[in-house]
């Protein structure tokens, strides 16, 4: 365990923006948690539970405590004729469980490589990609509550999952520290092709097996996404909205060209990067933040950006888009603190 104050977020946060924590914990392992939260240092104080940092943007520093979980392990808990169970402690990397499984033949997750976090994040998230929601094949998610230190077990359904989102993320947020997750793979994979663009790429590189599909959603990603260790990025700012089917013959009728894919239940989700393009702001920058010139969907830091001004620029991304179409776009990306909190910005459209 490592305790520090006045600590600086900026290597632990993918936007590579300044912040301060006025106090942050690094957790090595599990017992250190329970030991840490029976000195009842946080005595109030805000807390953040901080996993990859792929998903966060830093406005200003925070005045509380960061609880940063790097636990550290994966192994094989349970194995079937055609599933077997894998524990993955919530500080592994993401990527690295992808590879882990596509090199052990153990399907169910390779439509999500190179997504960056951790897997505790996954979970906080719901991260999703190319037809494929990493809640599909969560079994049980294990977590420390913050509150009385208690061990607690979480199946699929006590998260709530959503779209880009949990019971983690929302209700639940700064009361539980997620120490692993057992994941349900499986031995004889069915493959998810049927995203736009992913089956042609497979099959040109041959046979379709998991690696050949993990490669396919690699080159996509890196011919479309800034790598964050070359520009500061937290991927996709925004949801892509869902909207009813009113709502989307309105839009078809102005915008017949309209990517839309339908949800079920009368429900269709938009591209929200098309929209951006479509408002002309494609590679839109403002001081050192800008749109993504390939990806309108993506912020990007290009380079001592900081947090407000990236968060500004979105913010004029989120009012072109609701005046031209109709749609009020939601962040995926966590702003911290929250714009509420920022006395700049509260007069901004939100």
């Amino acid at each position: 365990m490592e305790l520090k104050t006045d600590f600086s977020l900026k290597a632990f946060n993918t936007f590579r923006v300044e912040a301060v924590a006025a106090r942050y914990v690094r957790f090595d392992a599990e017992n250190e948690i329970a030991d840490f939260l029976g000195r009842n240092l946080l005595d109030g104080k805000r807390r953040l539970v901080l996993g990859g940092g792929s998903n966060l943007l830093f406005v200003d520093d925070f005045d509380g405590i960061v609880l940063h979980p790097l636990l550290k392990g994966i192994h094989m808990v349970k194995a079937a004729r055609q599933h077997l169970r894998v524990r993955a402690m919530a500080g592994e990397n993401w990527d690295d469980l992808v590879a882990f499984a596509v090199a052990n033949g153990w399907g169910g997750i390779e439509n999500l490589s190179l997504i960056p976090g951790s897997v505790g994040a996954s979970v906080v998230q719901n991260i999703g990609a190319y037809g494929v929601e990493v809640k599909a094949v969560i079994d049980r998610v294990e977590a420390i509550s913050i509150d009385d230190r208690k061990k607690v077990f979480f199946t699929p359904k006590d998260c709530g999952f959503d779209y880009r989102s949990s019971n983690f993320k929302g209700t639940w947020a700064g009361r539980f520290i997620i120490t692993a997750v057992v994941f349900k793979l499986s031995r004889q994979p069915e493959f998810v092709l049927d995203y736009p663009g992913v089956k042609a790429v497979v099959e040109d590189l041959g046979s379709i097996n998991l690696e050949t599909i993990r490669q396919t959603i690699i080159s996509i990603r890196q011919s479309k996404l800034p790598d964050p260790e070359q520009v500061g990025n937290g991927g996709s700012f925004f949801k892509n909205p869902v909207i009813d089917g009113n709502a989307i013959d309105r839009l078809l009728n102005g915008y017949p060209d309209l990517p839309h894919y339908p949800q079920g239940d009368d429900q269709f989700k938009l591209a929200a990067g098309w929209m951006i393009e479509h408002c002309g702001l494609k590679g839109k920058r403002a001081g050192k933040a800008a749109v993504h010139d390939k990806q309108a969907l993506v912020m990007v830091n290009l380079g001592g950006a900081t947090g407000r001004e990236i968060l500004e620029l979105s913010e004029q991304v989120k009012g072109a888009v609701h005046d031209r179409f109709g749609i009020k776009l939601e962040r995926e990306v966590l702003v911290v603190p929250s714009p509420g909190r920022i006395s700049s910005l509260a007069a901004q459209p939100g």
